[in-house]
């Protein structure tokens, strides 16, 4: 700012030396001390406000960004029905208890697919558990 080179600080400080008196000489130093603080506290206090409004300038862009977003979202997907997945799980776990519940295509083929195939081994009539893999217990069925 001021470009104070250290050559230029020393002939400045041989010149104060000269000129100031000894006993104004602490006097002086520490006012010039008191002044360079303010001066530091004034440049950090700008530096800082400064910063925060570049933060503020640069969230303001972020908050418009997301908005165009969102705005593009709704567009694209225009949902006329709210979508609620817990109510279509419940729906199709209702649906396979009772037994009458439709499986997609995917499923619908993976199903005929499975049925189709011959089995190799016997199967238990009761649990549909290929012969010597019956299961105990719940627990064991879940590992």
């Amino acid at each position: 700012m001021f470009d104070l080179e250290p050559g230029k600080l020393i002939v400045i400080a041989i010149v104060a030396l000269i000129a100031i008196p000894s006993k104004d000489l602490p006097r002086v130093l520490r006012t010039l001390g008191q002044f360079t603080g303010k001066m530091r506290r004034m440049a950090a206090e700008f530096q800082g406000q400064f910063m925060e409004a570049m933060r503020e300038a640069e969230l303001d862009d972020l908050r418009k960004e997301v908005g165009e977003m969102r705005d593009a979202v709704k567009e694209s997907v225009k949902l006329d029905v709210a979508f609620d997945p817990m109510a279509e799980a419940r729906k199709q776990i209702t649906g396979a208890i009772r037994g009458d519940a439709k499986p997609s295509k995917d499923e619908d083929a993976a199903v005929t697919s499975f049925e189709t195939r011959p089995s190799a081994a016997p199967q238990d009539e009761d649990s549909g558990l290929p012969v010597g893999e019956q299961v105990d217990s719940p627990k064991k069925a879940a590992t």
